[in-house]
Parts: structure tokens; C-alpha cells; sequence
């Protein structure tokens, strides 16, 4: 986002939407959340679905921004298959601590693109970004089938941090320790398969 006013109305309709749910995500209610005069939210995003693909387009740019993984520039001293377990396992635990108001919007955005086919649309589209670059990483460390084993690992992603956000695992969110593990476990079940 190039202005500051979509970034503060967008910021400010996640922490709605992570707070209230999507019930909770009115025009008004982001202008006085932003701390904007009334009708600030409406001359930006006029109707509902302008307003949600906005939030969702920003959560996708701040969890992306400044993150190695997204920059090009992967660390030298790594193995194709430990610099995916750093950026599998640093991007789940940012997800659910500093990211967490992020990750429960993005959450509910996803159960309302099942009812929603423009969000839909803009949901994967800007998942593509998650997914090329697993199956980017995944062909280094050597997976045979890139694209397929990065939809298993995105799963394998999102049932962690569903589970440790809104899922029965919500008061138990797994250390960075334990998503390196996890996440190392996970890929050598995927890529050392017969």
C-alpha cells in the first residue's frame, strides 16, 4: 500500500476483525477504530467486499514484509533443507505471536472466502505467493513433486496454526524450538518417502 490512509484503515480493520470476528467489521467502525472521521473507511472502500479484500491484501503485506524468505537473499550457510525448516518454523512462530491479530483475521477471512467468491479470488491469488515460494524451496531440497509437496506442507501450515490460535491447542502455541522440530520432522516424512 503507497499511501499511509489504506495501511491505517486496513491495520485497523484486522484488529477488528481479529477482536469482533467479521460481525464486528462495519465502515464505521474502522473509521472510529482508526480514529477517522466518518466516512473516511466508505470514499476508500465503498462496499463490503472492496473493505475485506483491502484487509486481506494488507495482513498478506505486513506478515511478507521485511521477512528474509520474501527478500531473495537466503543465508549462504544453510542447506536447501535447513533454510526450509528456518523459514517454515519462523514464519509459524511469528505467526502465532507477534502475527497472532494477523493470523486470526487472516482465520476468519478464510471462512468467510467460502461464502464469498470474489474473496475467494483474492485469498488464493495472494496465497499463490506462500505456495511458490514452498514449492521454490522444495525443489532445492530436492522434492519430486515441488508443487504438490508444497500444497502438503501449506496444509500441514495452516492445521498448525488453526490449531494453535482457534483449535483445541490454543493455550499450549508450540515454541520456536518445537515448530523447528516439528517442521523438520514434517519434511523429512515428505521428501524421504519412497
Amino acid at each position: 500500500m503507497t499511501s499511509p490512509r489504506p495501511a491505517l484503515i486496513a491495520d485497523a480493520a484486522i484488529a477488528l476483525i481479529a477482536e469482533r470476528g467479521l460481525r464486528g467489521l462495519t465502515h464505521r467502525a474502522v473509521d472510529q477504530e482508526a480514529g477517522l472521521p466518518a466516512g473516511s473507511t466508505s470514499n476508500l472502500a465503498r462496499t463490503r467486499a472492496a473493505l475485506l479484500d483491502l484487509t486481506l491484501t494488507r495482513i498478506v503485506e505486513r506478515e511478507t514484509r521485511d521477512h528474509p524468505a520474501f527478500s531473495g537473499a537466503p543465508p549462504a550457510d544453510a542447506s536447501p533443507r535447513d533454510l526450509l525448516v528456518r523459514v517454515g518454523a519462523g514464519l509459524l512462530h511469528q505467526a502465532l505471536t507477534t502475527g497472532r491479530t494477523l493470523t486470526l483475521a487472516r482465520i476468519e477471512l478464510a471462512l468467510e472466502a467460502t461464502r464469498r467468491p470474489e474473496l475467494r479470488v483474492g485469498y488464493d491469488r495472494l496465497g499463490a505467493r506462500f505456495a511458490d515460494l514452498a514449492a521454490a524451496l522444495l525443489a532445492q531440497c530436492g522434492s519430486a513433486d515441488a508443487v504438490a509437496d508444497a500444497r502438503r506442507l501449506i496444509r500441514w501450515c495452516d492445521g498448525v496454526l488453526f490449531n494453535s490460535t482457534a483449535g483445541s491447542g490454543h493455550s499450549h502455541a508450540p515454541t520456536l524450538e518445537e515448530l523447528r522440530d516439528d517442521t523438520a520432522r514434517y519434511l523429512a516424512a515428505l521428501l524421504d518417502r519412497a
